[in-house]
């Protein structure tokens, strides 16, 4: 079970976060987000309940994986560093009141010499909490600690030919996926249900490329809960007459593809829903014709809201934000929001997930288009037509 990429493909991503970590001064990078440690050595394991990380040094040709003593054998299986470059601690670190995991990475640290660097830490991560942190501080009281959050996201970025080939795979997966979940949600059926139907096409992907499990479980909203986003199944039955949005995705080894439509159960839908949906696409289609290298993320944004300046529908949040490789709990890689004030400037292979839902207290409806930046303009990662679904 070696490393999803050739060596050099990882050694290029962590000279390219070497760059980076000289243009901000820093000497030791302390990687905790589980993305961002797989995309530098191809570690992968669901092992970040408990405190790992990654040590990036300047000095130091390798990077240093760190973690529970179960989970070593792990990063020997699915990274290509060396033993020596494999540290452990040992079980009674874990969730100990009198003792922290990070006193031990202080403690290889000091052992190789780094303690008195500059030192860069993710400070906003899900992964890397309070605790963590004060635990470093106490242990390298010489060390000069900085914000490093995003460094390695931003590198992250711009995708390899090889990673676009991954999500070009997770899209196929994505399209098995919303075909499930349209054949499974009909009037009479649980909600439950029909969400077991889409993780079983999330898993079992295609018949060339196993599934993976996705960084957010499948988002499916029923009836009065289109009103808002972000909630998943109940028990509760389909009924004759409701709207039903899903945000999915497909996964191939952590890579994703998004994928978001609207079904409506019933032969009538409410003008507002017919008429929005309307308003959504045509703003979506001006956004999309905006997408290109050297173009700015706000002139993509500014474009959706030209595109919809003709009608009622305002839309306060972003409109969409690069995706990729991750882990729970986001497939967002937290650079890119398309929004005013993002004056990102596009690059080919940037993977752009576009997705403006609306949220009304009678009704909602979400529509996305997950795009490659491209040489000339944009390509999507998968084939499914953008419409509101009328399931009779």
């Amino acid at each position: 079970m070696p490393p999803v990429f050739p060596v050099d493909e990882y050694q290029n991503r962590i000279k390219k976060a070497r760059q980076k970590m000289a243009e901000q001064g820093i000497d030791l990078l302390i990687i905790s987000q589980p993305a961002n440690m797989n995309y530098l050595t191809g570690y992968d394991g669901w092992s970040f309940y408990v405190h790992q990380c990654v040590l990036v040094h300047q000095e130091q040709e390798e990077p240093v994986w760190i973690g529970r003593g179960m989970d070593a054998n792990g990063a020997r299986l699915t990274t290509f560093l060396s033993e020596e470059n494999i540290i452990e601690y040992a079980d009674d670190y874990v969730q100990s009141t009198v003792k922290h995991p990070m006193h031990f990475v202080a403690g290889i640290i000091k052992e190789r010499g780094w303690d008195k660097a500059a030192i860069g830490v993710e400070m906003d991560q899900f992964y890397f909490p309070h605790r963590a942190y004060v635990s470093l501080e106490e242990s390298l009281p010489e060390a000069k600690f900085s914000d490093a959050n995003a460094l390695v996201n931003w590198v992250r970025v711009v995708k390899s030919d090889m990673e676009v080939e991954f999500i070009k795979r997770a899209g196929k997966i994505s399209e098995k996926v919303m075909d499930a979940a349209r054949n499974a949600i009909a009037v009479g059926v649980r909600e439950c249900d029909a969400a077991a139907a889409v993780a079983y096409a999330q898993y079992s992907g295609t018949d060339e490329y196993a599934g993976d499990y996705p960084a957010i479980v499948p988002l499916m909203m029923a009836g009065e809960a289109t009103k808002t986003p972000h909630l998943t199944w109940t028990e509760k039955v389909y009924q004759e007459n409701e709207a039903v949005l899903l945000e999915l995705s497909g996964t191939y080894r952590r890579y994703h593809a998004p994928i978001a439509r609207t079904i409506y159960l019933g032969d009538d839908p409410p003008q507002l829903l017919t008429d929005t949906a309307s308003v959504v696409l045509e703003g979506l289609d001006k956004a999309l014709e905006t997408v290109k290298p050297g173009v700015t993320v706000e002139e993509v944004e500014a474009a959706w809201r030209k595109g919809i300046a003709h009608s009622t529908v305002v839309k306060e949040s972003r409109i969409g934000y690069s995706f990729g490789l991750n882990y729970p709990p986001d497939w967002g890689e937290q650079t890119i929001s398309i929004r005013p004030g993002d004056k990102t400037v596009l690059e080919p292979n940037m993977m752009l997930h576009l997705i403006p839902g609306i949220w009304y207290d009678e009704v909602g409806f979400e529509v996305d288009a997950s795009v490659r930046v491209t040489e000339s303009g944009y390509e999507s990662v998968y084939d499914y037509p953008l419409e509101l679904f009328i399931e009779k």
